[in-house]
């Protein structure tokens, strides 16, 4: 076992909460470390439900192709924690920490830290805010882990610029069980005369960001008022009311990340005294790379025993939002070519799965359920889930796990079938490590 798991478990034990939303733990703790969060480079900070990774990678993308060296903060991982912090390096790319320079940031921060009662994303979170400090870049991209105005992220005083993402119904047990409740708290990330740009978002959750943009006197700049971007002849049209750009589609799948690239360049063009440049808004559009978002899977492991022509995708949405997203891009890929669409789910708990389900609708041939092995909390019982499926009209079953699945489609297929796993960034990070033939590390 790697040393860095055993540090992750110790710290883990900390706090008896996994999330306890609060900003006084993480600023008495970043005191004791000589407050990193005040000596970064410029921040973005993006919060939001839907989108924030994948306009994280494009902003990075951007700034790689402008030459300038990027830090990024995202959670969760995928298969392994040294993904959530992604260090510029040598060659101009930024990396995941490397496990010599964890192990050592988590033992510092630990010692600091005495054995005091923070949660684990706190402490984690204030050992990335030490790495960022020290190691030399241009630009840290920074990712809200849950909410915004209690998250830890959100002691960073002035960021350069903020980015709301569209905000929907999730996580409502911890933000507030209605969109209004959940809008406020991402909208917490605003801060006094900070530019914010404002990604596609309903009329609730974009009054109530008015509404707070109003008291910090935050300018806003607001997605179909005053950026637009959309899809127009194989190309992605980016206009506002000085400018147009005509621009490649970007290198992730479906029309929601057309929005997401949209708020990407809006937010890429306010940073142009950081180094952006046009070219490299362009270039970083095509050289975008994010697991588990619309991936598709070519290793012979997911494609054995389906028929020739079959495709098997990944993606971690998991919220009503996303299933509606994921439905249109498989509704458009249908239409292109046409081939039965099978779902691979597994879900957390918490989540709604009827309603992440009900925009597949009509689209999906069947619903194959899994378990999500490793999950931190209890997820839906694969045969519960299956009842879920069918009660909204879905064909569906229980399967013991991906691979039993997918040799079940092709059990059952007599030709060419398009395969979707979703419903989990955990299951997805389960898929990859199996690919990658390692275990997933649960802290």
């Amino acid at each position: 076992m790697p040393i860095s798991d055993q540090l992750l478990a110790e710290l883990k034990a900390l706090h008896p909460i996994l999330i306890d939303l609060s900003l006084g733990r993480s600023t008495a703790l970043l005191e004791k470390l000589g407050n990193p969060h005040r000596r970064l480079p410029p921040v973005v900070h993006i919060a939001g439900t839907n989108g924030k990774g994948s306009t994280t990678a494009f902003l990075k993308a951007m700034f790689e192709a402008a030459g300038k060296r990027v830090h990024v903060y995202t959670s969760p991982h995928l298969v392994r924690f040294h993904e959530r912090i992604s260090l510029a390096g040598a060659n101009g790319k930024s990396v995941p920490i490397s496990e010599e320079m964890l192990v050592a940031l988590l033992s510092r921060v630990a010692k600091i830290n005495a054995g005091g009662a923070v949660t684990f994303f706190e402490i984690t979170t204030a050992a990335a805010f030490v790495a960022f400090a020290e190691v030399p870049a241009d630009v840290v991209i920074l990712e809200v882990g849950l909410g915004g105005d209690f998250d830890t992220t959100n002691v960073v005083e002035r960021p350069a610029l903020c980015v709301i993402t569209p905000i929907a119904m999730d996580h409502a047990e911890k933000l507030g069980g209605t969109l209004d409740k959940i809008a406020a708290t991402k909208a917490g990330i605003l801060k006094p005369d900070v530019p914010a740009v404002i990604s596609q978002q309903d009329a609730t959750p974009l009054d109530v960001i008015r509404t707070r943009a109003r008291q910090t006197r935050s300018p806003l700049i607001v997605m179909g008022e005053d950026f637009d971007a959309f899809e127009q002849s194989g190309r992605m049209v980016f206009q506002s009311e000085t400018e147009v750009h005509d621009l490649p589609l970007p290198a992730l799948l479906g029309r929601h990340q057309i929005v997401n690239a949209g708020a990407a360049v809006a937010a890429a063009l306010q940073l142009k005294p950081l180094g952006m440049t046009d070219q490299a808004i362009e270039r970083g559009l095509v050289e975008v790379r994010w697991p588990a978002r619309m991936q598709r899977l070519d290793a012979p492991m997911w494609l054995n025993g389906l028929s020739a022509g079959s495709e098997v995708w990944l993606d971690g949405g998991h919220n009503p939002a996303c299933g509606q997203a994921l439905a249109q891009a498989f509704a458009d890929l249908e239409e292109k070519a046409p081939k039965p669409l099978v779902l691979v789910v597994g879900m957390m708990g918490l989540k709604d799965a009827a309603g992440f389900l009900a925009p597949f609708r009509g689209l999906a041939k069947r619903v194959l359920t899994v378990p999500i092995p490793g999950a931190h909390e209890a997820p839906h019982e694969p045969a519960a889930l299956a009842i879920t499926a069918r009660a909204g009209g879905f064909d569906a079953a229980a399967s013991a796990g991906v691979p039993d699945a997918l040799a079940e489609v092709a059990k059952q297929s007599t030709g060419p079938v398009r395969v979707l796993i979703c419903g989990s960034l955990y299951l997805a990070g389960h898929v990859l490590a199996m690919e990658q033939g390692v275990q997933v590390q649960t802290n």
